[in-house]
């Protein structure tokens, strides 16, 4: 069977087995097809270790003159190897289906991912997000909504893919609602009291019957356009504008309210387990990229419990 049909099979198992999304699949498409390219074989056996060798350092030397080129909008080396992995982890993960499929090729443990630096993260301070959550201040509409927004992002966690998912018909006399996240996956959030009177607030004064939660709004009033659903672009320019707003001289954006949510719970005693799920994070390993925090204590056990015999 030809590679050519054998990636469109891997790519519908995607799609119907796997339940991944469009987005997904059209990025492991681009990838697998950007690997067929530079490989010019047809047969699956034809997949060698000295092959891989090769696109490796030709997708080194494509992606490192991209980051050279782009060094003044402030990409790095970091994502450089991080986009490098990308198109490994696509091909690995094609090269699984194949054996799964009894298809002879490259067995996808022979594929090791490029070191890349530990994550860094992108933090504000506690005074900072007070500031943040403060910021929109009016009675209009859509100072009704952004508070609504900066609440509810702080409160549950949420990415801003799925808070724009949202509909208006939640239940607010709960605590909790459920979101669909990556992968299709159903999490439960949990909504703080300030989160929900937010909510109510900005959702009482809309005359519209939208069934989006966040819409655009425009002079106080709803927009003329055929989609009213805010995007998550719309979010992260609103992020920006009350982090300016607020004082804050480092770049805020959704998923910097994210971090906080998570090492909010940290700081006050919750455990990186039940920060896993309520971030929606597949593998603790992504969620420990927080440790840190929890780290903060052991200053003073070792100050405490070290030497004490001396």
């Amino acid at each position: 069977m030809k590679l050519s049909d054998l990636k469109t099979d891997f790519l519908e198992h995607l799609e119907i087995e796997r339940g991944r999304s469009l987005k997904t699949i059209t990025n492991y498409d681009h990838y697998l097809s950007r690997f067929l390219e530079f490989a010019q074989i047809s047969k699956p056996e034809d997949i060698t270790d000295e092959l891989v060798r090769k696109y490796r350092i030709w997708l080194n030397r494509q992606l490192a003159g991209k980051t050279r080129r782009g060094m003044d909008e402030g990409l790095s080396a970091t994502l450089k190897k991080k986009t490098q992995n990308y198109y490994l982890i696509a091909l690995r993960a094609f090269l699984k289906y194949l054996v799964r499929r009894e298809v002879r090729s490259l067995q996808p443990d022979r594929i090791d991912l490029a070191k890349t630096s530990e994550r860094s993260l992108d933090l504000i301070s506690s005074e900072e997000l007070a500031r943040l959550l403060a910021a929109p201040t009016g009675d209009s509409l859509q100072q009704l909504r952004d508070r609504a927004i900066l609440e509810l992002l702080f409160s549950t966690g949420l990415r801003v893919s799925e808070l724009c998912s949202l509909s208006r018909y939640i239940d607010l006399k709960k605590d909790e609602l459920s979101v669909r996240g990556k992968g299709e996956k159903i999490r439960v959030v949990f909504l703080s009291q300030e989160a929900k009177d937010a909510i109510k607030k900005y959702l009482d004064k809309r005359g519209d019957v939208d069934e989006a939660l966040f819409i655009k709004h425009t002079n106080g009033g709803a927009t003329d356009a055929k989609s009213l659903r805010l995007t998550p672009r719309s979010v992260e320019r609103l992020a920006a504008h009350y982090a300016i707003k607020a004082g804050i001289s480092k770049k805020v954006t959704p998923h910097v309210i994210r971090h906080s949510f998570a090492t909010d719970l940290l700081e006050n005693g919750a455990d990186l387990r039940s920060v896993q799920v309520m971030l929606g994070h597949s593998n603790i390993s992504t969620t420990q990229i927080y440790t840190h925090v929890t780290d903060k204590g052991l200053k003073e056990i070792h100050k405490n419990f070290h030497g004490k015999k001396r």
